[in-house]
Formats: structure tokens, sequence, C-alpha cells
């Protein structure tokens, strides 16, 4: 059981690191479009030093922003001339038929690759196949069509498993608390979380209670 931090803004993530839970980092198009304006090879660059920072070695998805196959496997070059030296790199490439090609070709130049985007066990094992190092299940999306999100994750789960197959399952699109625990216990390997969850995941009424009633009692005893 992983979790992962779905967040470009440097302050969010080094809170993250300093607490010593995250095993990997995640970003988007999206997610890079909220932070300030710039080259967003130095945000990344940024990123990779705050991991370096805290002494971590995990896992970074960098996605490419093209939706043309050619532009897909220029971009994940690109990325790998400015961010290769640090070795958990990963590219993010979206499922499709074409970019099943991407990531094919990406895996014989030994790029590791996080398929994002699957909304389906179709799409999930069709991922697996073409080499993907990890694929990402939308949680909260595919809640959206109607379907059971958590039965997907335990599906593709018990294919892989029975394939021993070595591709590793992320679940994003996370909207509420339940999504993380549902998904966990779904089988997911990873499930990456935005930022604004992870304090509530430490909260609990009763815990607040509990820690009260501790520290009044032991100042009666003293006084």
């Amino acid at each position: 059981m992983k979790i992962f931090v779905d967040s470009a803004n440097l302050g969010e993530i080094e809170e993250a690191l300093q607490r010593g839970f995250p095993a990997g980092i995640t970003t988007n198009p999206s997610i890079l479009s909220k932070e300030e304006k710039g080259d967003f090879r130095e945000h990344i660059k940024k990123i990779i030093g705050l991991i370096e920072k805290y002494g971590y070695d995990i896992p970074l998805s960098v996605e490419v922003f093209s939706t043309k196959p050619e532009e897909m496997v220029a971009q994940a070059e690109d990325f790998v001339r400015h961010f290769g030296a640090y070795r958990n790199l990963n590219v993010k490439v979206p499922i499709g038929w074409d970019e099943l090609a991407v990531i094919r070709a990406l895996r014989r130049r030994s790029v590791k690759v996080n398929c994002t985007c699957c909304m389906s066990y179709n799409q999930a094992i069709m991922a697996a196949r073409a080499g993907a190092n990890y694929v990402s299940l939308f949680y909260g999306r595919i809640r959206d069509t109607g379907y059971d999100a958590a039965s997907i994750v335990r599906q593709v789960r018990a294919t892989l498993r029975e394939w021993s197959h070595p591709s590793e399952i992320i679940v994003g699109s996370i909207r509420h608390i339940m999504d993380i625990n549902e998904a966990l216990q779904a089988g997911a390997d990873i499930v990456t979380v935005p930022p604004k969850f992870f304090r509530q995941m430490t909260q609990h009424p009763k815990t607040d209670e509990a820690v009260q009633q501790f520290v009044t009692d032991f100042q009666k005893w003293l006084s």
C-alpha cells in the first residue's frame, strides 16, 4: 500500500515530504497550470530538488501535453534530457490505441511509463500488456459514468495477479476520504491523493477528545 502526492505545488509537496509518508508524486498538465506561470521544466526541477532535499528516492510522474503520438515521444525524450538524472522519473501517457505504440516505444528506450486516464478494466489491461509500469484508474470519473469503481480496481488487480504481471495499479481522481479507503481495500497498489485530504486522514473527533482528556486528567493530578 502506497500513498502518492497528487500535486505540483511546492509548499504542499514539502509539507508532505516533511511528514514521511509519500511513496511518490504525480503531476499532470492541469495540476501544473494552477501554479505560477513560468518554465515548467524549472518547476519540475524544483520538485526534484525537494525530493532530494528530504532524502527520498520515489517515483515522480510528469505527463506529456499533446494528443499526437510523435509529439508525445518527443516530449518524453525532452523530459528525459532535462530530468533524466533523477532515476525515478516516470512519463505519463494517456491510454489509447495510438498511445499504446508510444508506451511501447518509450519502454524500448527504458523510459518508465505511467499510463493515465484509464476508466475501464480493458483500458488498464491493454496498458499493462503494452508495458506500462503503472496503470492509473480514475476512481471519481469512473463513478461519474455509473460504474462501480471499486469493482473495476478489484478486477484489474485479480487479472494482474493471475498473470504475475509487474504493472502497479494507481488510483487517482480522488474526491472523498472514502475513495481512498475503498481503493486501497479493493487492491490498489497506490492511491495518489490531493494534499487537501492528508490532514483529514490523520484527524478524528474522538482522537481530539481522548488527547484532551489525557492532558486534563494529568494536569489535575499535578495540581
